[in-house]
């Protein structure tokens, strides 16, 4: 090696090299595009505009427990609500091994086809132990969330489930006025979130399964009484028979309800997720549905008596809220906790206390 190219080699490794520079400020142009967040004005004209990703900011703002987001989240929301209201809402409920997700995958790809652009939206009640949530979801349906008309947003609830539906309700005028014509909510839970679920869509559906037993599968009478229709899922091969006997009995006891305000009469229908079969079908109904109540002005009275109703859950949510917030009350709340332990008092003379503080 001749003395020139040993001292080529020592100049060339002195220094810093071109491709560290560039790493070193494509690093920094990363943080600098973290730290330039989108104005309230920009993300609501992005959402209007069908931006996704503005969109999911701004659901995050509403889930968020941040004042500062939230004040944010409701101005969003108030610039959203002229392009809301547009869509039909279907709530879909079943027994956790029903197969939910696999039903509304089958029917959103359905759905997309015709046209439709689909909100997915699931009411996850987290866990009281782990607080932990399912938000299972996206990893269960691989092809819709693939889906370029298609938007899945499952929300933990922590333990709160009125606080759930309600950032699930709101989400649902962001979705709207992003464009979406079609939002299905998803209960994951069983019981209250039915309730909660059925007081924010047009149309309910009842996931069943056949040959298990009513009383078997969890499904209490109430939960029927609020269904605009049945689906009896996994109805092929051996199945079939049993799906079609459950058909007729479900009719039966349809019949036997008292007629609903919308003055529909619920039907029962069969539908196989996994081989798509019967899911047009569903969409067809629903479509009937939709085209009964706003001729006889269901749909609208509905829609109105909800916002009602909201109106009243966002008040109690607040106040409850507002109340086990202070400083005063947290104070006071534990020891009374320990005298109820010590017996000292009981729960409603402790509750008069801290609600006369």
């Amino acid at each position: 090696m001749t003395e020139h190219s040993k001292s080529s080699a020592l100049r060339n490794t002195d220094g810093v090299s071109e491709s560290e520079i560039t790493n070193v400020n494509s690093i920094s142009n990363i943080k600098k595009k973290r730290k330039l967040k989108p104005t309230t004005d920009a993300l609501i004209s992005q959402i209007l505009e069908g931006n996704i990703t503005a969109l999911s900011r701004a659901i995050t703002l509403v889930e968020s427990s941040n004042v500062k987001h939230l004040q944010q989240a409701n101005t969003i929301i108030q610039g959203c609500l002229k392009q809301a209201n547009k869509s039909v809402r279907i709530g879909i409920t079943g027994v956790p091994g029903v197969g939910k997700s696999t039903f509304i995958e089958a029917f959103g790809m359905h759905l997309t086809s015709v046209g439709k652009k689909v909100a997915v939206l699931a009411v996850d009640p987290s866990s009281s132990l782990s607080k932990g949530s399912i938000l299972g979801d996206k990893t269960r349906m691989e092809d819709l969330v693939k889906n370029e008309k298609a938007f899945i947003r499952p929300s933990p609830s922590g333990t709160s489930l009125g606080g759930v539906a309600r950032k699930t309700r709101e989400t649902i005028i962001l979705c709207e006025a992003a464009g979406f014509d079609t939002i299905i909510i998803e209960t994951v839970g069983v019981g209250q979130s039915e309730t909660a679920v059925h007081s924010m869509v047009d149309f309910f559906l009842l996931l069943k399964l056949a040959g298990a037993g009513d009383e078997l599968q969890g499904i209490k009478r109430g939960i029927i009484e609020m269904a605009d229709a049945i689906a009896i899922n996994k109805a092929d091969g051996e199945n079939l028979k049993a799906a079609k006997l459950a058909k007729v009995e479900f009719n039966r006891a349809l019949h036997l309800y008292p007629q609903k305000a919308s003055e529909w009469q619920p039907k029962v229908s069969l539908c196989s997720a996994l081989k798509q079969e019967g899911i047009s079908d569903i969409w067809e109904l629903i479509s009937t549905y939709i085209k009964h109540t706003k001729a006889n002005g269901y749909f609208e009275k509905n829609r109105k008596e909800q916002s009602k109703f909201w109106l009243l859950q966002t008040i109690e949510e607040r106040l409850k809220s507002d109340f086990f917030n202070q400083p005063e009350i947290k104070e006071e709340l534990q020891k009374q906790l320990q005298l109820i332990d010590e017996g000292k008092t009981t729960p409603f003379v402790a509750a008069e206390y801290l609600l006369q503080l």
